[in-house]
């Protein structure tokens, strides 16, 4: 089980000649998906050698320009690439309004399914899972509705303990599904052997937290607990801590809190304003309150 992590942009508002508004690519306990799909996004794919086809489900947090203008562009190169597999859009009320509004102007209407999952919820909801991985909604707190996401691996099953096993003979293979799944073994004898005995811990489940766009909100603190991996907006630097409140939005400094304070494995901050001409500057100031964190940058993996 791994988490690897590629961010195709990591800057806000517009676009320049060498900042790329949000968008990142998860990969994650064999899964793939697309968060936010800021302007120039497929150009990034394409740059940093994400495979289209691999990307089945797309996470939109909410409906600024640029979280969520490449997304038309891309749906549309999908089309142009005849793609026939249904893809998944999760985002807010009112993207699939506005999504198949463009493409329907444009006629760019594609063969493939598009199936939309529009949220409303102000909880902490449940919105998609398979056999390998689960998204639940992260609320945040910005100038219009948006979600952060919580990605988790399932937990695997237990793992054989082939030499403790090896002392019962009664144990045959066709018990090994009931011992993965943590059932203690009667023995003829009618004693119980438990599970810990026969059986060992699987590997601990990753997680990785998206929050972006949001103003320094402690109450996401218990959904995000003990994640491995954290990306948290940090637009301005404590300087602007008052600009920050009131465009709702947070500085490094708070983002930094929010990892300490939720036991985060590691962090990495993004979506610096355009009047900051050095990002280092941002890191130096997180670690002052939380050492293990990384800035993102375009093309930039990190791995758990």
């Amino acid at each position: 089980m791994s988490i690897t992590l590629t961010i195709l942009g990591c800057h806000s508002a517009t676009p320049r000649i060498n900042a790329f508004p949000t968008s990142q690519y998860l990969e994650i306990n064999n899964s793939h998906f697309l968060i936010d799909c800021g302007e120039g996004t497929q150009r990034q794919m394409r740059k940093y050698k994400v495979g289209f086809s691999k990307i089945n489900h797309i996470f939109i947090s909410h409906l600024h320009g640029d979280h969520f203008y490449g997304l038309v562009g891309l749906l549309s190169t999908y089309g142009i690439l005849n793609r026939e597999k249904e893809l998944h859009i999760y985002g807010p009320k009112g993207i699939k309004e506005v999504t198949l509004l463009q493409l329907k102007i444009s006629q760019s209407h594609a063969k493939y399914k598009i199936i939309f999952h529009e949220l409303t919820s102000r909880k902490s909801e449940l919105i998609f899972e398979n056999d390998n991985v689960s998204v639940t909604t992260i609320p945040l707190n910005h100038r219009v509705y948006t979600n952060g996401y919580l990605f988790k691996e399932k937990e695997k099953p237990r793992k054989l303990n082939m030499l403790n096993i090896s002392g019962y003979s009664e144990i045959g293979k066709a018990d090994y599904l009931n011992l993965k799944a943590g059932r203690d073994f009667t023995l003829a004898s009618g004693d119980i052997i438990p599970n810990t005995e026969l059986t060992l811990n699987p590997q601990k489940p990753l997680s990785f937290a998206f929050c972006s766009d949001t103003r320094y909100k402690p109450d996401i603190i218990p959904i995000i607990k003990n994640a491995d991996l954290l990306y948290h907006e940090a637009t301005f630097l404590s300087d602007k801590e008052d600009l920050a409140k009131k465009t709702k939005h947070a500085t490094s400094k708070q983002a930094a809190q929010i990892a300490k304070d939720a036991n985060i494995h590691k962090l990495v901050i993004g979506h610096y304003s355009s009047r900051y001409k050095d990002i280092s500057l941002f890191k130096k100031e997180a670690i002052e309150t939380f050492k293990n964190t990384e800035l993102a940058e375009p093309g930039k993996v990190f791995t758990v």
